[in-house]
């Protein structure tokens, strides 16, 4: 009973140091709100940014590609022939391994 009666009174002695502690513990962790839930929240944020800005680089790459498709003719064959190894007749084609792999 003596020791419980000292840890009482040392915390009424202290008891601005425990309200702080208290505050501080709820805060960082246990709210749902807690910093730790925020630094989680930022750092998906800042992924979500980075993928939208590559979806973005993608989109401005294909629109560019797709007017110059729509603009020269000769740009429609050489993707014909780059990227679906299509010929004229009479013509040979060789196709080596890593042209298949540059297209996966």
């Amino acid at each position: 009973m003596d020791n419980l009666l000292s840890f009482w009174r040392h915390i009424c002695r202290h008891k601005y140091l425990v309200t702080l502690l208290i505050f501080g513990v709820i805060i960082i962790f246990l709210d749902e709100n807690s910093l730790l839930r925020r630094l989680e929240l930022y750092h998906e944020a800042n992924e979500l940014r980075s993928e939208i800005e590559k979806y973005r680089e993608d989109f401005e790459n294909s629109t560019r590609r797709l007017n110059e498709l729509a603009a020269d003719s000769g740009t429609i064959e050489q993707v014909a022939r780059e990227r679906y190894f299509m010929k004229k007749p009479n013509e040979d084609i060789y196709v080596f391994e890593e042209d298949i792999e540059d297209l996966e």
